[in-house]
């Protein structure tokens, strides 16, 4: 799975973003499950694995991953014959003899947008990147806005101080916050580049004048107050993208 292409993002491809809640103390089971038995599974049944992580600082004990189907019907027959199938039942009874691993499951549906630039092809280097997972709130009206600055101007200044863009989403239309949300990946090479990256980035006075021009056609800012959330996120050793 490792050398395999990630999947090429259309206005039909649906991601299926998840985060599990491990119970206490079953993290490890967790992912030596995903690792041993899961993400064969998802791949016999047409199910594309794009990422697997755990956030950097992990009290809540959580695994992070994001799958890929050509579109919503595809998801769904995969997801029900996954269920089904009498190896994935093993491998879950054998794996829960002491306890379950999971105690809650979030999902979050997500489109691609038309800058989205995808996840492209396995990283080929030798340290694992750090990644980071961002929301933005938009304000009311203004998520076309948003977009607009990402695509024509903030993509270009994330990669001119190295910050590696991944994919950027938002909510299909049938969940909350989908009119307002954009969500997306990008990557560093560590956490000190991060810092100095997001530094940089924010003093660049290419940048500093294109947020001043937009939040002055907007009349305010594009997002709400609190309304940018970062995750930072480490990749497991199973993931194809690291």
């Amino acid at each position: 799975m490792a050398g395999d292409k990630m999947p090429k993002f259309d206005g039909e491809t649906v991601l299926e973003l998840r985060t599990y809640h491990a119970a206490p103390g079953k993290l490890d089971a967790l992912l030596t499950r995903f690792r041993d038995h899961t993400c064969g599974l998802f791949t016999k049944h047409g199910m594309a694995s794009v990422c697997y992580w755990v956030p950097a600082e992990n009290p809540d004990n959580l695994l992070v991953y994001l799958l890929a189907f050509p579109d919503m019907d595809s998801r769904n027959k995969s997801w029900k014959e996954f269920s089904k199938d009498p190896d994935w039942k093993k491998a879950a009874a054998e794996s829960q003899r002491d306890g379950k691993l999971v105690e809650k499951v979030d999902q979050l549906f997500l489109i691609p947008t038309d800058f989205a630039e995808g996840f492209g092809v396995p990283f080929a280097g030798d340290a694992e990147r750090l990644f980071e997972m961002r929301t933005y709130t938009a304000t009311e009206g203004e998520l076309a806005s948003l977009d607009s600055r990402f695509r024509d101007h903030t993509l270009t200044l994330f990669k001119r101080h190295g910050i590696t863009n991944l994919g950027y989403f938002h909510l299909s239309p049938d969940q909350p916050g989908a009119e307002n949300t954009l969500l997306y990946f990008i990557a560093h090479k560590d956490a000190e580049a991060a810092k100095k990256s997001w530094e940089d980035f924010r003093n660049d006075r290419d940048w500093v004048a294109v947020k001043k021009a937009s939040e002055e056609k907007a009349g305010g800012s594009l997002t709400v107050e609190g309304g940018v959330k970062s995750l930072y996120l480490k990749p497991t050793d199973f993931s194809p993208v690291r």
